[in-house]
């Protein structure tokens, strides 16, 4: 690799040939910030945040896309550069929702931390007309979220991530110069268009112009009626990006200490999402193998993903078929208790407010699909992100740091390592892989860890002799991904058994309801690989690894489903889905 030769504020610098002054100046430890710029994403080199001074250019420089050259010498802070800065930020400002007390993003704004490095404050700003009034309406019109144009700095990152990594492009720039607003097509509401609820853009959007819907005051009313049993379960990747939102770094898995938590809140029941993903291997992997051996629908595809569920919908119509007619782990948790449970406990499944605490904002959607009511009234009541669980937390005035390890409640709190898993890209695959290898030889694995289907690439291939067929298996995160992966299965490019495919990249341990991650990490730090060895660490220290060895999942059969596939079992744990069109 060719490396050229700079000086970054006096200091010699080495980078690869191609490299940015942006990309640079990381290698060096030295910071500069940005806005706009997501790596590989948005590098378009418009906020004008990162401009540098480089030794005989004309003008200052964005140093995102502004490529180095040998001999460079460049200059990060000087008065220049910060006077920049600073008029930029209060030019921003000026068309900017400043109500910052109330918005969701207060105190974790990538803007609102610029100006106060840079000491931007009332004093100085401009005055004049706004694109966005403060009090314009907003867009409610999805079930995930809101939006709120006057609090919009037109970065484009939604955009972007929505077109480029995502393959949707529902977010796109209206209008021009000054009336330049960031919304949807004909200005359609989001909830009219083709949106499939992922929430990528609330991932990366720097500031509070999109966020997701807010339902803890509907938690917290629901655990003040005495006449309601309110209780709550935890998907897998929430265990591991929960303890950012208390100071604790990236990857650190807070199971106990959200369990504790929840109790404090005053759940009758704390449940865990990882039971019903055992659950729903059981289930998936007998479709799986009823499929190969009767000649059924293939190559099955997961359906644990409500945003790729609907993407697929949209897009993809005539796949529908392919799906896996399981619900997903949030879905059939949520059946189980007002059937199974409700019934053993002798309590109205009508009284039962069921709460589900989930990275993933698509969820929000899917609690009020159809075909989700296997007792006659919603599955799951409210769908609450991570990050609302920690404002839950935060209301509640309980010091998450400091509390002991609380464990979920039995029955329904037991899970394997293949559970856990299926909060990073590849888990589902490698959780059926274990349960569907063991059924079809009639032995025991040597080794339980498929890990050709584990990392963060967006698409992932393998094949696996089994019993004497050959296997082949294909992983996909980020709807992108999976649109390309998709075309090569309808054009006969390629071929498998078996899909996995998460909405989003990574799997939901990047959900978009989980704690954001600054540009300035996001961009040069896998976080992602952080969570998902969380998970991965949590599944290796396990006693019981497989679902199919989990003992309350065979009672629960024994007891009430009888088996894998049986008329109850697809009455309570399967669904349906639609053929939509794109809008």
């Amino acid at each position: 690799m060719e490396m050229i030769n700079i000086k970054i504020n006096g200091a010699d610098v080495q980078a690869p040939k191609g490299s940015t002054i942006l990309e640079a100046a990381r290698l060096a430890n030295i910071d500069i910030p940005t806005l706009c710029f997501l790596k590989d994403i948005n590098e378009i080199g418009a906020c004008r945040i990162c401009v540098v001074e480089v030794k005989g250019a004309r003008s200052l420089v964005a140093s995102c896309v502004y490529p180095i050259f040998e001999g460079m010498e460049v200059y990060t802070n000087t008065p220049k550069v910060i006077n920049s800065r600073k008029k930029t930020l209060q030019l921003i400002l000026s068309n900017h929702n400043r109500k910052c007390l109330s918005c969701v993003r207060s105190g974790n704004c990538e803007l609102q931390k610029l100006c106060k490095d840079y000491k931007i404050d009332d004093d100085g700003l401009y005055d004049g007309s706004k694109t966005v009034e403060d009090n314009a309406e907003l867009d409610c019109s999805a079930a995930h979220m809101i939006r709120d144009n006057s609090k919009c700095i037109l970065c484009r990152r939604c955009a972007a991530i929505c077109a480029n990594v995502q393959g949707v492009g529902v977010i796109g720039a209206n209008e021009r110069g000054f009336n330049t607003v960031l919304t949807s097509a004909f200005d359609m509401g989001l909830g009219e268009t083709s949106c499939v609820s992922c929430g990528q853009c609330i991932a990366v959007c720097p500031t509070g112009a999109i966020y997701e819907k807010d339902f803890t005051d509907d938690v917290i009313a629901a655990l003040s009626d005495p006449e309601k049993y309110v209780v709550v379960q935890t998907a897998p990747a929430v265990r591991a990006a929960l303890g950012e939102e208390f100071g604790l770094p990236i990857g650190t898995n807070v199971q106990g200490k959200m369990v504790t938590a929840l109790k404090k809140i005053g759940f009758d029941k704390v449940f865990d999402t990882d039971f019903s993903a055992d659950l729903t291997i059981m289930e998936e992997a007998h479709e799986f193998l009823d499929r190969v051996q009767n000649g059924g629908k293939l190559p099955l595809i997961t359906s644990c993903s409500p945003g790729w569920i609907k993407f697929c919908e949209h897009y993809f119509p005539d796949m529908t078929e392919n799906l896996s007619s399981c619900k997903s782990p949030q879905q059939m948790l949520g059946a189980v208790i007002k059937t199974y449970y409700a019934e053993k406990m002798g309590i109205d499944p009508k009284n039962i407010v069921s709460v589900s605490v989930m990275p993933c904002t698509a969820k929000k959607f899917e609690v009020g699909r159809e075909d989700q009511s296997a007792a006659g009234v919603p599955d799951v009541d409210i769908a609450l992100t991570t990050r609302e669980l920690a404002r839950l937390i935060n209301r509640y005035g309980i010091e998450f740091n400091d509390l002991e390890d609380g464990e979920f409640d039995s029955p329904l709190g037991e899970s394997t390592g293949a559970a856990v898993i299926f909060g990073a890209t590849g888990g589902v695959m490698e959780a059926a892989l274990r349960t569907a290898v063991e059924t079809l030889t009639g032995e025991e694995l040597a080794s339980l860890d498929f890990t050709d289907v584990r990392g963060m690439q967006g698409i992932k291939e393998a094949s696996y002799d089994v019993a004497g067929l050959n296997v082949k298996v294909a992983v996909a995160s980020g709807l992108g991904n999976a649109r390309e992966l998709l075309n090569k299965v309808q054009s006969g490019e390629a071929d498998y058994h078996f899909i996995e495919i998460m909405a989003c990249p990574g799997g939901c341990i990047n959900g978009g309801g989980q704690p954001q991650v600054p540009a300035k990490v996001r961009n040069f730090t896998d976080y992602r690989e952080k969570r998902a060895k969380a998970l991965y660490d949590q599944d290796a220290a396990s006693v019981v690894r497989k679902s199919h060895e989990n003992e309350s999942i065979k009672k629960l059969y024994e007891e009430y489903f009888e088996k894998p596939g049986s008329e109850k079992a697809h009455h309570c744990l399967h669904t349906t889905y639609v053929k939509r069109t794109i809008n």
